[in-house]
């Protein structure tokens, strides 16, 4: 597949590859697997000098054997003896950076925990002496977000502060799974939808599934539910080394939140523990769920729903976590016909997330967000605000518009209402056959 958008990140990557010309720049890529980081790094570096290095998970010293043979075929450098610690290495790079400017492409750069993590001190002290007489451009690559973190973002550890940039990649937008989809001719709301929910926008099962020939809404299923679909365990590939030996109380959580027990209270009820560490670890150390709150509550409101950010592991954790007897058994026709049974509810929460997308894209409100009441009373889709110009947009959304009742959402509104005095309100209701005109200003790759 070819490399699609991330203009914005190139951008910021070409900034900080101009400023290394004066002295050297660190610039941190990190998010989930399957974000298209390393991909978006490659595509940087196609008009300069570069040098990519894997991180694997073997010796330091057969690491560095590896890395000095990459090494020979860029740089014309000599090299002495017998090297088997990385800060040699990383050494002898500071001097090639000292007579040439290049970019260092490091991936996985979280494995040297693993391998050792002296190495991070060491890094450390070699940037810190070296960083303005070299012009290195060094791009350090991490897909296990908590290490990531903790490398970069916590004070006590040696790299805190040095880097010049963190770069956040996120899945692609609407309008990037609908240029990937024009490109494969399928230009249908449907099967944009579709790819959206369950993809998340992750350029890696985009590519996969368009690669395959399973784009529209059955041959996707058909695809991810075959005996030898990457997707079947690629949930537990994903979180297992995040959570490490504790993984299992994370992925009952992330189950159960997936399945509608969206309250702690709830949680705690099925699972008989205290789960407000591991939901806060899951939200602030991990990345994978959100807190909501109704739109406008007060900031000590006990109004709290979590979600699962990720559409693809709602959906894993939905239908095929769920279901791992039968995916053990091999039952795959079993876990499509809870998929056909159950699916409109779940793509139903989908498209309120796709038109939430949506709005933000427009660019026309300062919030967005849900609103419901004490005991899940009066729950409205989307509440769209423009403070600015004092416009509230009130929303309800279903896949089926016919049943939507317009009437009863004012109903509804009263009580939201009554902190919106003065704002020009409008009051919608929206189909999947409604994205269009939300689309129409995106429709340019």
């Amino acid at each position: 597949m070819k490399f699609y958008n991330r203009a914005n990140e190139l951008a910021e990557l070409g900034k900080l590859y101009q400023q290394a010309s004066e002295s050297a720049r660190m610039t941190v890529i990190t998010g989930r697997r399957r974000v298209g980081k390393t991909m978006l790094a490659l595509e940087f570096v196609k008009s300069h000098r570069s040098l990519y290095l894997f991180v694997s998970k073997k010796s330091e010293a057969l690491l560095c054997a590896e890395f000095l043979e990459e090494i020979k075929k860029t740089f014309d450098v000599p090299v002495y003896g017998e090297i088997r610690h990385f800060r040699d290495v990383f050494a002898l790079l500071i001097d090639v950076a000292k007579r040439e400017r290049f970019t260092l492409i490091m991936d996985e750069f979280q494995e040297f925990y693993a391998i050792n993590p002296a190495v991070y001190s060491e890094i450390q002290h070699l940037w810190d002496r070296n960083k303005s007489a070299c012009r290195m451009n060094l791009i350090c690559i991490g897909s296990v977000y908590s290490l990531m973190h903790r490398i970069f973002e916590e004070s006590k550890e040696p790299l805190f502060g040095r880097a010049d940039r963190i770069l956040l990649l996120k899945p692609f937008s609407i309008r990037n799974v609908q240029a990937v989809l024009q490109d494969y001719r399928h230009d249908d709301l449907k099967t944009l939808f579709d790819c959206f929910a369950l993809t998340g926008g992750l350029p890696k099962y985009l590519e996969i599934l368009a690669s395959n020939g399973a784009l529209p809404y059955n041959e996707m299923l058909d695809f991810m539910l075959s005996e030898h679909s990457p997707f079947l365990n690629e949930g537990r590939n994903l979180l297992i080394e995040e959570f490490g030996k504790e993984y299992g109380t994370y992925f009952s959580i992330l189950e159960l939140i997936a399945n509608g027990k969206t309250a702690r209270t709830e949680i705690e009820s099925v699972l008989e523990i205290h789960a407000g560490t591991y939901l806060a670890r899951l939200e602030q150390d991990y990345g994978l769920i959100s807190r909501r709150k109704p739109i406008n509550t007060r900031p000590n409101a006990r109004l709290v729903k979590y979600i699962i950010n990720d559409n693809f592991l709602n959906f894993w954790f939905r239908f095929i976590f769920r279901n791992r007897s039968a995916v053990e058994a091999g039952n795959y026709a079993y876990i499509r016909e809870v998929i056909d049974r159950d699916f409109a509810t779940w793509s139903g929460l989908m498209l309120e997330r796709f038109f939430h997308e949506l709005f933000a894209e427009s660019g026309d409100y300062n919030v967005i967000g849900s609103y419901w009441e004490k005991g899940n009373q009066n729950e409205i889709d989307l509440v769209a605000v423009n403070d600015l110009k004092k416009i509230l947009t009130i929303a309800e959304i279903k896949l089926n518009k016919a049943r939507i009742n317009p009437e009863a959402l004012k109903k509804k509104a009263e009580k939201l209402l009554v902190s919106y005095q003065g704002y020009e309100v409008r009051w919608l209701s929206l189909g999947l056959e409604d994205a269009g005109q939300y689309l129409s200003p995106l429709a340019a790759p």
